[in-house]
């Protein structure tokens, strides 16, 4: 008899909502992570009374009732609604591209003088086949909206030139003729109160869980112990990179507490030229209203991943795709070892598809 029915490999969201889910079902469960902390990249640290978020900026959101009911189950949520803004060489501009954005760019006051500045755009600066994500952002968009809100921010994210990367990678450009600053469209928007620490703290209530641990360097010994292995880590690296490493862009994180209240009067505010080399700052105290009389803040650093960094950001170009194809097909034969969460089916999940996804697969396990 082994001691567990479920191994499950990684503390963050996926892992935590699986062990939640199994443990009412009366399923014994062991957690492990090879960090310090749960909860993973939404892992939030209190810093003079700040819920700092540790691995950049989370803001839940989702437009499926079901997986908002179930977070709620396990945190307070505030009305927190995504309003960042760009700066462009001091100019301040509103995020998604709207109404108030257009405004500022060219002194259009309605939809219709918006729209037709942008099609006169598009049909000044268009091309009939676009070879580059330059082109095709011209294309969606017009040249100045892309110059100041689209170029230098992609090419930091992505470490290339815009005319280096694949048109494929900008498919559309959201664009709302509305004086509305909210990022997203979901039904639903908020941040825990408290952070995300405390929300998966409480998913894991009644599980075992063991920090500092590193699956792969005790693998066998591991496995003895369960029935099942759920593992939400990288799947390249559990088949020990055999066909190579799949790509990801990782960040470097540069955090400061200032003796001020407030930095720059938003939670989120993108740089979008190039020559400023973070892609954002976050300050985190307006993620919960704080009124602290200091401040915390961090700089956001895109930079190519290697092993040993953090991988945040699939690379999901055609070559990577055929690569991540030959180890899931690895992954269908390994025995009693199911792959799960970002890393493990090399997939971008917002947390809302990451709660979806965890509650579908044990529940397809568990019937």
């Amino acid at each position: 008899m082994k001691s567990y029915d479920y191994l499950i490999v990684g503390a963050g969201l996926f892992g935590a909502v699986f062990a939640q889910e199994a443990g009412k079902a009366g399923k014994k469960c062991l957690v492990i992570d090879k960090r310090e902390h749960i909860a993973g990249n939404i892992y939030t640290r209190e810093v003079e009374g700040i819920q700092v978020h540790e691995y950049g900026a989370h803001i839940f959101h989702t437009s499926n009732k079901k997986v908002w009911d179930y977070v709620g189950r396990f945190a307070e949520f505030n009305r927190y609604t995504n309003s960042p803004v760009a700066n462009y060489k001091g100019e301040i501009y509103n995020m998604p591209f709207n109404m108030n954005t257009f405004n500022k760019l060219w002194g259009v006051v309605t939809p219709r003088e918006a729209q037709e500045k942008i099609e006169q755009q598009k049909r000044q600066y268009s091309v009939e086949n676009p070879k580059n994500l330059e082109e095709q952002a011209i294309n969606l968009v017009g040249p100045d909206v892309y110059t100041k809100l689209v170029k230098g921010y992609t090419e930091k994210q992505w470490g290339r030139r815009a005319t280096e990367l694949p048109a494929f990678i900008i498919k559309r450009l959201p664009v709302r003729f509305t004086y509305d600053n909210n990022y997203f469209n979901d039904n639903f928007q908020g941040i825990p109160v408290g952070g995300y620490t405390r929300m998966v703290e409480k998913m894991l209530e009644g599980t075992e869980v063991r920090l500092n641990e590193n699956f792969l360097e005790k693998q066998e010994e591991y496995k003895a112990l369960a029935e099942t292995v759920i593992y939400t880590g990288m799947i390249d690296e559990y088949f020990d990179y055999c066909f190579g490493e799949l790509e990801y862009r990782s960040l470097r994180f540069e955090t400061e507490l200032l003796n001020q209240e407030n930095y720059q009067g938003n939670a989120v505010v993108n740089y979008t030229e190039y020559e400023v080399p973070y892609t954002r700052i976050i300050e985190h105290k307006h993620f919960e209203y704080g009124t602290q009389p200091q401040t915390v803040i961090t700089r956001e650093y895109p930079k190519e991943w290697k092993k040993g960094d953090e991988p945040y950001y699939p690379m999901n170009d055609d070559k990577n795709a055929e690569l991540y194809g030959r180890y899931q097909a690895l992954a269908k034969k390994e025995g009693n070892v199911i792959f799960g969460g970002r890393l493990g089916q090399y997939k971008y999940y917002d947390m809302d598809d990451t709660v979806e996804a965890a509650l579908e697969c044990v529940s397809q396990i568990l019937n």
